[in-house]
């Protein structure tokens, strides 16, 4: 006896004389005596008529059921009941489980003579129609199909074992059906064809089928499973009636409007779906039925290979998709794409390894932080990087100016003049032309009602247009990205960053995120490189794959000339680099760039 298996040894227990074979138990039905009267009644072929299934990896490990068809099978639970045993005895019994929120007032009065009426009413036709699909007559009567002379007539029989309403149907035109008996049984939310089999599969498995002879087909395999009538009342399924359910696989039609129905159901249902899947060679509206037609005796392989291909519906992705993903990241990471990400500063890159990830940079005003992000992203757009440049600080005329003024080596003074040389004009054609050339990956936006679903569909648009797997966003300055609310300053910043992070996790963007200093007790910026000299958000230090710091070495008072000005740029905080000082880049007067030293 294996005692390591709680469910075997249930019902080893409780079947005298049951026989285990390949993880398949067979006995004499202890319920056709009950039902028919005939004690120790086989199957026709001279089996055991008692069929439990007991593969502990298997969805349905614990289902019984009579291959006579006797009474509906079920789960450990529904055994005990049916065998009127203590349900303590049954493996994953709970005492403390309250059953009340599903209880309704039945009526009286039921269709249940009109029911057996209906089923002796079956033509010969109808029955051969059924069989085509290979649905039997044994299946027809255990769900109690019946004809009324017009229309079929499936009864939705409620958890109380009663008929209150049933469903009639056209044989040709399943567009032309009405319900039949109580009309408050006939109500969104109780349309539930074979309801009872909910509670049979208590801490097991349930398929949940789109139409009732679709349920039909697997109820021919001996599977338990409710149906819907249409996907109009997937909205209407009351997923606490599934609370106890272990497992539950999801089946509709192939069509885009089932297969959404069928999604929203399994957001409310949540981590227990697993949602069998069409191939994509399958014809639109393809169901159950076409498939046992197609597939005939195959169709009892074909249906439990959907089962074990069904995915379950996870807040996570598949691990196959992790993995491919993986893949396909490092072989973006070695292609040319993501090697173009560079500044142009040759120490900067070796410092950083390229631009990627979110790159924050603080220094203090009038520092050079705009003009010095200016140049490497223009730079990055000439090499054809797309680039999109969010300024909240100088405006679109003055960042091409100076854009201009750097590819020139022309003053904005030699720019406003009417007085060019000839060489002079020269430069500026010619800078012009570059400037042209550049601007399709070069993007300035100065829209400060910006939001984070407006950021994404511009990456979305520039990522689409220039057909690249990788996008530079440029921020000028983290500090003035719009907020709902200025009170909310340091909140509404540290929401930015998260934006952030997604963005460069989903999209492959990296970020130049320009940020403010803070002042020290005395008024003062820090002189010293250090991640805390960062204003307004202590977030930086999580969000930050590098943070970076450029700081003036000269003295804003000395009347030394300005091409003599430099600037140290340090690396604070980085994930993957060292700490230390990046390189020193001199100011190029007046063409408002950068030279590395």
């Amino acid at each position: 006896m294996n005692r390591t298996d709680p469910v075997t040894d249930f019902y080893l227990r409780q079947i005298p004389g049951a026989k285990l074979h390949n993880n398949v138990l067979t006995a004499d039905c202890p319920f056709c005596s009950r039902n028919s009267g005939q004690s120790g009644k086989k199957h026709p072929k001279g089996e055991k008529a008692l069929v439990v299934f007991l593969n502990p990896e298997s969805y349905f490990h614990g289902y019984y059921r009579c291959l006579n068809r006797c009474s509906p099978g079920g789960f450990p639970l529904h055994f005990a009941r049916q065998s009127h045993l203590d349900l303590s005895l049954a493996p994953g019994f709970d005492p403390d489980r309250d059953y009340a929120a599903s209880q309704v007032n039945y009526p009286v009065k039921n269709i249940n003579h009109e029911v057996l009426d209906f089923m002796d009413r079956m033509t010969d036709d109808l029955l051969d129609r059924f069989a085509q699909s290979g649905i039997s007559r044994a299946v027809l009567q255990e769900m109690k199909i019946g004809y009324n002379g017009r229309y079929l007539v499936y009864p939705y029989v409620q958890a109380d074992g009663n008929c209150y309403a049933a469903r009639c149907v056209h044989p040709d035109k399943p567009e032309d059906n009405f319900w039949y008996g109580d009309e408050d049984f006939a109500q969104a939310g109780l349309r539930v064809f074979n309801l009872e089999d909910i509670q049979r599969c208590e801490n097991g498995s349930l398929v949940i089928i789109e139409g009732e002879d679709n349920l039909l087909a697997i109820r021919q395999l001996g599977l338990p499973g409710i149906a819907l009538p249409d996907i109009s009342e997937f909205a209407h399924l009351e997923t606490e009636r599934l609370a106890w359910l272990k497992t539950v696989f999801l089946c509709v039609n192939h069509t885009p409007e089932s297969i959404a129905a069928a999604r929203e159901l399994a957001t409310r249902i949540g981590f227990k779906i697993r949602m069998i899947r069409w191939p994509e060679t399958a014809s639109r509206q393809f169901n159950l039925v076409q498939l046992a037609k197609e597939q005939g005796k195959g169709f009892h392989q074909a249906f439990f290979k959907l089962i074990l291909e069904a995915k379950s519906f996870s807040p996570f992705s598949s691990p196959e998709r992790e993995f491919l993903h993986l893949e396909e990241q490092l072989g973006l990471q070695g292609g040319e794409n993501y090697q173009t990400m560079l500044s142009g500063l040759t120490k900067m890159d070796k410092a950083l390894g390229g631009l990627h990830g979110v790159n924050i940079m603080g220094g203090l005003p009038k520092a050079g932080k705009s003009c010095f992000f200016i140049q490497v992203a223009t730079e990055m757009a000439r090499r054809k990087v797309p680039v999109i440049y969010y300024d909240f600080e100088n405006g679109r005329q003055k960042i091409y100016q100076r854009t201009l003024c750097r590819l020139s080596r022309l003053s904005s003074d030699q720019l406003q003049s009417n007085t060019l040389t000839e060489q002079e004009q020269k430069q500026l054609t010619a800078a012009k032309a570059e400037l042209r050339k550049l601007l399709p990956w070069f993007r300035v936006v100065t829209d400060r009602k910006l939001n984070p679903e407006l950021m994404r569909s511009h990456i979305d648009f520039l990522r689409h247009e220039s057909k690249s797997e990788y996008t530079m966003v440029v921020i000028d300055s983290l500090h003035k990205l719009p907020f709902k609310d200025f009170s909310e300053r340091r909140t509404g910043i540290d929401a930015w960053l998260r934006h952030l992070e997604a963005l460069r996790d989903e999209l492959n963007v990296s970020f130049l995120v320009i940020s403010e200093l803070t002042r020290g007790d005395d008024g003062q910026y820090d002189k010293q490189p250090q991640l805390g000299a960062f204003k307004g958000s202590g977030d930086i230090e999580y969000s930050a794959d590098n943070a970076m710091v450029l700081l003036p070495q000269w003295d804003p008072f000395s009347n030394a000339p300005p091409e003599q000005r430099e600037n140290a740029l340090w690396l604070v905080a980085s994930r993957e680099h060292t700490p230390g000082l990046i390189g020193s880049y001199q100011l190029d007067y007046p063409f408002w760039g950068f030279k590395e030293k």
